[in-house]
């Protein structure tokens, strides 16, 4: 039977409210004063704040991305939570940025919230995933294609290098998470009119 604590529920409503922070229409209002939800692909991650406010408001927009990722289930690991409830804690940082309570349900793809709380759990996964992500969006330009094979890599990893099973679960259920949001992005890709990130049109709404 799984161990229950009551601060289980509030770590779980503070990582998703954490989650929910729109940094990159935060970033992009403050500091371009557009709003990156109308240019672009319309996404508030950091590849869209890019394309449409430029790399000084993107960086912002990732390393704030990350860290609410992180800092939750830092803090569930800090108050000895047990590994189902911090996984959880994980999985609700990134519901809370796929469908932030602040943008009425809306939200990003969660791709560098996720890597955020795979940092956290399994940093040498976190890390070769990196790599898979650097080496496809070189490849390719596809910043959409670079974030889905670095997530599927991610369970792989997590079985090749011998974590637990609920790990795996995890790993998966982050995969799920990731398809689901770029399913938009798929269908372009597979017709060949997905954008890629340009440094040229950086800044430009390209």
């Amino acid at each position: 039977m799984l161990a229950f604590t009551p601060s289980m529920p509030a770590i779980w409503a503070g990582s998703y409210l954490a989650g929910s922070i729109p940094a990159g229409l935060v970033f992009s209002r403050l500091l371009r004063g557009v709003d990156v939800r109308r240019r672009g692909s319309g996404n508030i991650g950091s590849a869209n704040v890019f394309r449409v406010a430029g790399p000084g408001p993107a960086a912002a927009t990732l390393a704030f991305d990350l860290v609410k990722g992180f800092i939750p289930v830092f803090i569930a690991q800090q108050l000895g939570l047990p590994l189902w409830a911090l996984l959880l804690a994980g999985v609700a940082a990134v519901i809370g940025h796929n469908w932030s309570i602040f943008l009425r349900g809306r939200g990003g793809k969660g791709i560098a919230t996720s890597f955020g709380v795979l940092a956290g759990i399994a940093p040498v996964v976190a890390l070769i995933a990196f790599g898979v992500w650097v080496i496809v969006i070189l490849g390719s330009r596809y910043a959409s294609l670079a974030s889905l094979m670095m997530m599927a890599s991610v369970p792989i990893l997590l079985e090749v290098l011998g974590y637990a099973h609920p790990y795996l679960y995890f790993g998966a259920g982050l995969v799920a998470l990731a398809v689901y949001r770029h399913r938009a992005n798929i269908g372009r890709l597979l017709h060949g009119t997905e954008l890629k990130i340009s440094v040229s049109a950086a800044g430009r709404g390209g």
